[in-house]
């Protein structure tokens, strides 16, 4: 193997090198300020990343308010139930349909490719969790999207892959087709799976905008709306609450921008959580889904 230093090599490793401190400075620097002292964080600039002085009280005050609770515990419930789902439902429509039998196939994959083009627009959806009774109800954002037609097709794209031959062995053994897509097509295409679900785990967790469409009562708030409700709209009330604001005492006199830092690393944890998990399937099983020849 060649490890020989290039210019080209020092070149780009300098360039992923400046790449990964614009990603990582913004977020050492959120850190630092849900951790830094009140008195201490105004002296914080963008690019301080250590906190000055140490405090949880930003942390004491979001997990205090009985509304962060749930809206955490909403969004674990229809990310955690949502991905099952997902992964489920696309692993199995993947397998029906890259079965070589399968009876107007063409016609299933032109109406998914165009319910993948023409997506349908918020009103219709509106009215369509209104009928079937998911209006406030946190089932209506688990069954939302419960098929991306983009991942479906990778997922077709890896099982097609896998030799005939090894589907045609289970069946002559008794497999049917429910044995053959958990014993066989799910544990060869493992890593795709893990992929499609890391996809669909963030797009569920970070997703907002349908949530504070379909979900109005405050009991069915996710953390995300909350998030923007408080970040971007500058709400004070639902972190500091009505109380705190009324009397002024030491939480309403909390640096705003402290909080809002609190309140994003308590939104990002989870995916950051995520992903060495993830990787750790990655390197582990990586070569199980292979078939050796």
């Amino acid at each position: 193997m060649n490890r020989k230093i290039t210019p080209a090599k020092v070149i780009m490793a300098f360039i992923l090198s400046f790449l990964a401190l614009t990603m990582l400075v913004p977020l050492l620097n959120i850190l630092a300020k849900s951790l830094s002292h009140p008195d201490l964080v105004h002296g914080l600039k963008g690019y301080h990343i250590v906190p000055r002085g140490f405090s949880l009280i930003n942390y004491q005050v979001i997990l205090a308010q009985p509304i962060v609770i749930r809206s955490v515990l909403n969004s674990l419930f229809i990310t955690v139930t949502g991905v099952i789902l997902n992964i489920g439902l696309t692993a199995s429509a993947a397998y029906v349909l890259t079965r070589p039998k399968l009876a107007g196939k063409k016609a299933f994959m032109y109406f998914l490719i165009i319910m993948m083009i023409f997506d349908p627009g918020i009103i219709q959806e509106y009215f369509l969790m209104k009928n079937i009774g998911l209006l406030d109800n946190l089932w209506a954002m688990v069954m939302y999207k419960a098929v991306n037609v983009y991942y479906l097709i990778i997922l077709m794209r890896f099982m097609e892959n896998i030799p005939a031959s090894i589907v045609e062995a289970a069946t002559i053994d008794g497999a049917g087709h429910m044995n053959i897509l958990f014993k066989v097509m799910i544990p060869l295409c493992k890593v795709p799976l893990l992929t499609v679900g890391m996809f669909y785990g963030v797009y569920r967790w970070n997703e907002f905008f349908h949530s504070s469409i379909f979900l109005t009562a405050k009991s069915n708030t996710v953390l995300q709306v909350l998030l923007r409700q408080f970040v971007v709209q500058s709400d004070t009330q639902v972190i500091v609450g009505a109380a705190n604001i009324l009397a002024n005492n030491n939480i309403a006199q909390l640096d705003n921008g402290s909080l809002k830092a609190a309140t994003i690393v308590v939104a990002i944890i989870p995916i950051l959580l995520l992903y060495p998990i993830i990787l750790k399937y990655y390197t582990s099983d990586v070569l199980s889904g292979g078939v050796k020849g």
